[in-house]
């Protein structure tokens, strides 16, 4: 199963996050399969690639809560289908 969560990158207390699609046995650095954002919680920026999460959305992906909420603030799920919706 595929979830997108976030990955600690960053130096000590300046740290950011990748937004990745990983595999869910593996460990939060663990190695990913695709980047598709990242978000600094300092400066309080997001870059989200749309087509990627949307993709692996509709394969079955499941968000983590602080993931979902990001992507909510970005509207990535006004994209989806309405019966795609509901992932909490």
């Amino acid at each position: 199963m595929v979830k997108l969560r976030l990955k600690r990158c960053g130096r000590k207390q300046r740290a950011i996050y990748r937004i990745v699609a990983i595999d869910v046995r593996s460990r939060r650095e663990g190695r990913d399969l695709r980047k598709v954002g990242f978000y600094d919680p300092i400066k309080n920026q997001t870059y989200s690639n749309v087509p990627a999460i949307l993709y692996f959305l509709e394969k079955g992906a499941q968000p983590t809560g602080t993931v979902h909420d990001i992507s909510k603030k970005a509207e990535v799920f006004k994209e989806l289908p309405v019966n795609q919706t509901n992932f909490k």
